[in-house]
């Protein structure tokens, strides 16, 4: 009753000033008791969240992160309860096989909406391996030149595409988007029995657009998961339409999982081996839906990116492309040569596409992981329980410290070239390390290699000029928000 004599006006100032005196005493908690507060960055970053959700909403973190690490060091704590790091021991240290817990990844990146299945990338360790050993077959260096027929056949058809829509060199071709194409329907024949139909009708598939689509409103949620009573009020009022379209999308999805299911479970593709023992452990439509979705995801934007990347890099360095081009024309009589083991031979083509990952990596940004119980040392400091760590790719590796002239495209670095003998090689992991590290990595190599040796082996290319700054101009929300990368190819004249 006193309270209810102060009057509604009264009542709102001291919610006012509570709300202000509570922010208040989180900041100064952060600043000065918190058990990372003895480590350096912005105030705003230490103080709260906001800073990092800020620079998340403008696609500049990883950028930011390297100006952070120049200004504070090879740890610098990036929100109250969160470190970046640039010391390449941190790899091993936060990702590596180790007896006092795995580093589990942090739910709030990874499932920052709650409910939602989880899959081989979120999945908690016990869950993860069973995933893990069971597709490993489908991802082995064995399985890739098995699959060889049915990836070529695909490159097969962009070659064809490219040849149709290139005017002989007089129209400009988007190379990002053809690749997306290209890899998208490769993964979906590996993942669903069926491709999506991008190479043979020249577009994207609906289904693909609303993955770029959840894509980049992953970060959204990512900020969100932070304020609960925000993100309830978000998904409250998220338009009738975009839950539709979603539903959309997850219906569109099983049914691909459901004709490819029809096919039986001694189809060699990537999820035969969740459907062999889909029974065994009760995985439900649901839950191979969610891992079937991740395989699309993994499996074809990263390699795509890389791709432009890497094209980007050499149109914009003729010595480079020269020298490539040259590589690949000399080390074949035909393009029937070229497979998974002619490239795999070729180093100059392998040091484009790692300095490639090194300067455009696909997953540019940090991807968080939580320090067990009891803590942890990482590069040399002990880190306490529940803190979360990151390393960022991007950061990483545009870092002086570890890389000579780390923004030039400089392939040589990876041919022990003594140029660049003081780079610490071991700062690169675009696959990462550890129990957790990419699966996909052989599927990836194979299509980066054979495609990018096809492509420089049928054409000529040169960039156009409203793509000359393509990379330049990039922002990241998770991924990289690429534009159009606009080349002249002209057919080789044999």
């Amino acid at each position: 009753m006193a309270l209810l004599s102060l009057g509604f006006g009264n009542l709102v100032v001291l919610g006012i000033a509570s709300a202000f005196l509570y922010i208040f005493g989180y900041a100064i908690y952060n600043l000065y008791f918190h058990p990372l507060a003895k480590y350096p960055g912005p105030l705003l970053m230490r103080a709260t969240r906001l800073g990092y959700c800020q620079r998340l909403l403008k696609g500049t973190m990883p950028f930011d992160v390297l100006e952070l690490h120049k200004q504070y060091g090879d740890v610098v704590r990036v929100a109250p309860n969160e470190l970046a790091f640039a010391d390449p021991q941190a790899w091993k240290d936060i990702m590596g096989h180790r007896t006092g817990g795995e580093f589990e990844k942090w739910d709030k990146f990874y499932r920052p909406v709650e409910g939602v299945p989880t899959d081989i990338v979120n999945a908690g360790r016990e869950e993860h391996g069973l995933l893990r050993r069971t597709m490993a077959h489908g991802f082995s260096d064995r399985s890739m030149r098995d699959q060889q027929p049915l990836i070529k056949g695909y490159i097969d058809l962009l070659m064809r595409r490219l040849t149709e829509n290139c005017d002989d060199g007089k129209k400009t071709v988007d190379l990002a988007a053809w690749y997306n194409f290209t890899t998208f329907d490769v993964i979906g024949d590996l993942a669903f029995g069926e491709g999506f139909g991008c190479l043979e009708k020249s577009e994207y598939h609906p289904w693909v657009k609303n993955l770029f689509k959840m894509a980049s409103a992953g970060t959204i949620f990512q900020i969100m998961s932070h304020y609960p009573a925000l993100m309830k009020l978000m998904l409250a009022l998220a338009p009738k339409s975009l839950m539709e379209e979603h539903e959309k999308h997850t219906e569109n999805a099983k049914d691909k999982l459901r004709r490819r299911m029809e096919m039986g479970q001694d189809r060699a593709d990537l999820v035969e081996g969740l459907l062999k023992r889909k029974d065994e452990w009760g995985l439900t439509i649901d839950k191979l839906q969610a891992n079937s979705a991740i395989l699309i995801i993994g499996g074809s934007e990263t390699t795509a990116t890389l791709l432009a990347g890497a094209t980007f890099l050499l149109a914009t360095n003729p010595a480079a492309l020269k020298k490539l081009t040259e590589e690949i024309r000399s080390a074949f009589e035909s393009e029937d040569e070229i497979d998974y083991a002619s490239v795999s031979v070729l180093p100059y083509l392998l040091a484009c596409l790692d300095e490639a990952l090194r300067m455009y990596p696909p997953v540019p940004t940090g991807l968080p992981r939580v320090v067990p119980k009891g803590g942890a040392s990482i590069a040399g400091h002990f880190i306490p329980e529940d803190s979360v760590v990151a390393i960022h790719q991007w950061a990483m590796y545009h870092n002086e410290k570890h890389f000579k002239d780390p923004f030039s495209f400089h392939p040589e670095r990876w041919l022990n070239d003594p140029t660049f003998g003081d780079d610490r090689k071991e700062a690169f992991q675009p696959f990462h390390l550890g129990s957790r590290n990419c699966l996909g990595k052989n599927l990836a190599y194979l299509e980066m290699r054979i495609i990018l040796a096809r492509l420089l082996w049928n054409f000529d290319l040169k960039i156009a000029a409203d793509s000359v700054d393509w990379m330049e101009k990039q922002k990241i929300f998770n991924f990289w928000d690429k534009d159009a990368l606009n080349v002249y190819l002209t057919p080789r004249k044999f």
